[in-house]
């Protein structure tokens, strides 16, 4: 399959639902950054504010692209934004981000707590430079508590937000649960969110707020009914491997040709049509495994008729006749699958964007898709302080000897 351009009216001159706002993204790496990139895909003007000379570490992060030092990472998740450069430790690149945050609607940052304080940009500070203004902290423990100090990447959001604790075969060591970013991403969709709910409060009071959001508590939030039950009985989950606690069969499954497939019964009529697509409906019989309390609780005997049948079919066999029984599977897709795979051709969900040095960059579409006002992805990751003269020209009216002198102070 041909990855195609961000397909139908999500076309360049299109209005989309954040035009018109402007956001300073302070941060570095992931969170903070993949909010400020969502807003960005729905028309707001995303300034990505770096470090001279070093700029954002994310863009050295992975496979490189051969533009510069910059990484595929950084050309796919800092799309839609403007580089600016600029030294927040000396005072005239904190007055310059003054005199931005006026002129600007949000403020994203993942910074330790305390740091943006030490800078003189704290939010007593920023908020008195623009009382609208909504700042975005994104941190690994939060502004409040006794950890709030505390350094926080992904992984030790997975761990401390009981991610990790689950992720795994039962015995086995606890792993990474996919992606080792993945606590970032969802860090950064309910920054979003957080943004865009302060923003709508804006509408009705004139006043801006704070958004704070901790990394491991975007990972707690979504760990199904574990609160509640330990809340209960005391009751501790642990590694559940191939299946689940709360279904079955409900897991992975190999097929004869070394291919895997996820397999889902989460009703008694779902467990029905995969006994019945088997070939096997007297599993499904009352003084059997009608019920799924049942399932659950002889999950290894259920389990091991279902590898059974997949065992002796190759993974194509095994799709085909589950969709025909209206079983819900899916192949456990590489990414080489999912390159090859219509649905992702049809959705859309690989663009092909052209960068004027790199020629087309493939990179995952914005989501989610609207009917009207569409987001769409104008640029690919800017070059280390490309429109810093731009920025500062546009907004602030610096001039050729002003951007001169800043230059020879380090300040951009």
């Amino acid at each position: 399959m041909a990855p195609t351009q961000t397909p139908g009216p999500e076309a360049a001159g299109q209005a989309r639902p954040l035009d018109g706002m402007r956001v300073l993204d302070l941060a570095t790496f992931v969170a903070a950054p993949f909010s400020a990139s969502i807003l960005g895909e729905f028309g707001a003007e995303v300034i990505k504010v770096e470090q001279p000379g070093s700029g954002d570490p994310l863009r050295g992060l992975g496979k490189s692209s051969g533009r510069d030092e910059d990484s595929y990472f950084w050309l796919s998740e800092a799309r839609n934004k403007r580089s600016l450069t600029l030294d927040l430790r000396k005072p005239e690149g904190v007055d310059l981000l003054k005199r931005l945050v006026v002129r600007s609607d949000v403020v994203c940052e993942n910074f330790r707590p305390g740091t943006l304080e030490k800078w003189g940009l704290g939010w007593d500070v920023l908020s008195e430079c623009n009382p609208g203004l909504v700042l975005l902290r994104i941190s690994g423990f939060g502004q409040t508590g006794p950890y709030k100090n505390r350094p926080g990447f992904a992984r030790i959001a997975h761990a401390f937000g009981g991610l990790a604790h689950l992720t795994g075969m039962p015995g086995s060591p606890p792993l990474t649960p996919g992606s080792t970013s993945l606590g970032d991403y969802i860090a950064g969709l309910y920054g979003a969110i957080g943004v865009l709910l302060a923003l709508r409060a804006r509408d009705a009071t004139g006043r801006g707020q704070v958004v704070d959001m901790a990394l491991y508590e975007a990972v707690f939030r979504l760990l199904d009914e574990i609160a509640p039950a330990y809340a209960a009985d005391g009751t501790v989950r642990g590694r559940l491997g191939l299946g689940t606690s709360n279904a079955c069969p409900h897991g992975h499954f190999e097929t004869a040709d070394g291919q895997w497939v996820a397999i889902a019964c989460t009703s008694d009529k779902m467990f029905e049509r995969l006994c019945r697509v088997m070939g096997r409906l007297e599993l499904a019989a009352l003084e059997k495994w009608e019920r799924g309390a049942r399932r659950i609780a002889e999950h290894e005997a259920v389990d091991a008729e279902v590898a059974a049948w997949m065992g002796a079919r190759n993974r194509a066999a095994v799709l085909a006749e589950c969709e025909a029984g209206e079983v819900p599977c899916a192949p456990v897709n590489t990414i080489a699958d999912i390159f090859a795979d219509p649905q992702f051709e049809a959705r859309g969900d690989l663009a092909n964007i052209i960068d004027p040095d790199l020629g087309g960059v493939t990179v995952p579409r914005v989501y989610p898709l609207l009917s009207d006002t569409p987001g769409r992805i104008d640029t690919l990751g800017p070059r280390l302080g490309g429109d810093t003269d731009a920025v500062l020209g546009e907004l602030l009216g610096l001039g050729d000897d002003d951007l001169r002198s800043l230059r020879e102070k380090g300040v951009i």
